[in-house]
């Protein structure tokens, strides 16, 4: 079989994926375990990967599933506790204090937190824990899952303390050849990878200008009573003066001080702009915008834990502070957790995992329930137990509740994590061909030549598309970028950054992290319709990362210490 056929063969259970979830609206337990079927035959019989590896690398799908469902459990069972303890009426009602548009409210709780708690410990946490916040203040279930996964863009590739570019770029690229073909030319590979880290800032920050703009447009538009894009416009100026109270310390942290805080520096001088200049009203239209009554609403809208949470029989109120304050707690430990090597090290010495699973070589999994991001969010369930004075029944029904919402999402991803692990492992089989990420990424390549770099953002993210995650896709592309870069004549370091920044949007539809919101919220089997809401921003993300890197390349000859000096290898 030619290559060419084989790189078709390899896009076959993506696009089948799409056309169920999307095409069909097929719920995700249904068109998942028929894709993975696919993908499984697809690399025995037509990338020779033997039965023993394709087992293997669904066992490490299995182990990451465990891994994924314990930081939805964790997110879930804050807002639970929350919700039990009143802390979640408190929250509600304080942001009468800010404003009650909830225009304001996705800005401030699902842009700006949202964007610290991606900079804090990524791995889809800003959609589960965003999510069912939002659901608690009053907003739609569907609603809730697209503002959370349309926030998995600009922050992402500094998520997680900077894994993304620390992990996936740098252990994507060959350092060793890059490294001597540095010094030839007097330089290094830390002004290289400099090169790479600020350039990805920088391209993110532009797109991000118009993200929080774009998240309240498509909320008005498709989930407004009046349908309205107007009603998302009325928006721009205090959107887009959101966009960069976000944008610009986060451009500036990124090309200053390093890939580990961007994005938590960028929403934490962000926040300390923005609601102030909300509580003034500073750029706000003069008619606040809600909802139509939840009665109005279509019955797809809805999660099975929509709360009542007005409710508390008995309960003195929370003080607002008081009801925030295990957010805040989650912030600093996570934080915490990821920055001082002592503690991370103690948390991850809890460790379970098969390394070298069944005997293949590099497939193995682990499994860090305390340093995982559900292992945090338990922790702070333990202490708001005590802060807010529960009682034991409150905090068993919390964990009761929770425990249901996994049982949906478990049997989705334990089909689509191993997929995904399938195409990634497929580099290792018996006719010496590439993985098929890889297989897809060349042929993408070959067919558009030197126009390339405006797809090289899509590449990042149909990379992440498939594994669902920023770093992943830089591990598996990084060094095909760089390559294909160095054929094109041009700067390896920007189309790098490119694919780094594609990788970031293409979170925005990757399947398992829909997956993940939706069942936060009880929203399992309408992933379709969520993937179509978010493909609109993605893009937006993509078209204008992709022209930023035409006009970088061909306008601005923009260029590092290797133009005309790397080869493909």
């Amino acid at each position: 079989m030619s290559q060419t056929l084989l790189s078709i063969l390899a896009f076959v259970p993506l696009v089948l994926a799409g056309v169920l979830l999307i095409g069909f609206r097929w719920p995700a337990k249904y068109a998942m375990p028929l894709v993975f079927v696919l993908t499984a035959l697809i690399g025995l019989l037509a990338w020779d990967m033997t039965f023993n590896r394709v087992l293997a690398s669904t066992l490490q799908g299995l182990i990451l599933t465990a891994a994924i469902l314990w930081i939805i459990f964790g997110a879930i069972l804050l807002l639970n506790t929350l919700k039990h303890s009143g802390g979640i009426a408190s929250i509600r009602r304080g942001f009468a204090n800010v404003s009650p548009d909830k225009r304001v409210q996705v800005l401030i709780v699902a842009w700006l937190f949202g964007c610290f708690i991606e900079g804090a410990s990524g791995f889809g946490t800003p959609a589960a824990v965003a999510a069912p916040l939002l659901v608690a203040l009053g907003f739609p279930a569907l609603t809730a899952v697209v503002l959370g996964m349309m926030v998995q863009s600009t922050p992402v590739s500094f998520g997680a303390v900077g894994t993304p570019i620390l992990v996936g770029v740098a252990g994507g690229l060959d350092q060793a050849t890059l490294g001597g073909q540095l010094a030839t030319v007097g330089s290094n590979w830390d002004v290289f990878f400099q090169l790479i880290y600020s350039r990805v800032a920088i391209i993110h920050a532009l797109c991000g200008i118009l993200m929080p703009l774009i998240m309240i447009c498509i909320m008005t538009r498709f989930f407004g009573r009046n349908r309205s894009w107007s009603e998302g416009l009325a928006m721009a100026p205090f959107a887009i003066f959101t966009g960069l109270a976000f944008v610009i310390p986060y451009a500036a942290a990124g090309v200053f001080l390093g890939p580990e805080f961007p994005s938590m520096i960028g929403a934490l001088v962000g926040l300390a702009i923005v609601v102030p200049a909300a509580k003034a009203g500073f750029l706000l239209p003069k008619t606040s915008w809600d909802f139509a009554p939840a009665s109005e609403w279509p019955v797809e809208w809805m999660g099975k834990i929509e709360m009542k949470i007005d409710d508390v029989a008995g309960r003195t109120p929370i003080s607002v502070p008081m009801a925030w304050a295990p957010y805040l707690l989650l912030a600093i430990f996570l934080v915490m957790s990821r920055i001082f090597p002592q503690l991370k090290a103690a948390l991850m010495s809890v460790s379970f995992g098969w390394k070298d699973i069944l005997g293949e070589t590099g497939v193995s999994g682990t499994l860090e329930p305390l340093y995982l991001p559900g292992g945090i969010l338990c922790m702070v369930v333990l202490v708001t137990f005590f802060l807010h004075r529960m009682k034991a029944a409150q905090l068993g029904a919390a964990i009761t509740e929770s425990s249901k919402t996994l049982l949906g999402a478990g049997f989705v991803l334990i089909f689509t994590i191993p997929m995904v692990r399938i195409l990634i492992n497929s580099g290792v089989n018996g006719s010496d061909l590439v993985s098929m990420p890889v297989a897809m990424a060349q042929l993408v390549a070959n067919s558009v030549g030197g126009v390339y770099p405006f797809f090289s953002p899509a590449v990042g993210a149909l990379g992440a598309f498939i594994a669902g995650s920023n770093t992943v896709s830089n591990l598996m592309l990084s060094q095909f970028q760089y390559n294909t870069a160095g054929l094109l004549g041009i700067s390896g370091a920007l189309m790098v950054a490119l694919q780094s920044v594609g990788a970031a949007a293409g979170n925005m539809i990757a399947i398992h992290n829909v997956v993940a919101a939706s069942a936060t919220v009880g929203l399992l089997g309408r992933e379709g319709i969520t993937l179509r809401k978010t493909m609109l921003p993605t893009l937006y993300y993509l078209v204008l990362a992709g022209t930023i890197g035409l006009i970088g390349f061909y306008v601005m000859n923009i260029g590092d210490p290797l133009v005309g000096i790397a080869t493909a290898s």
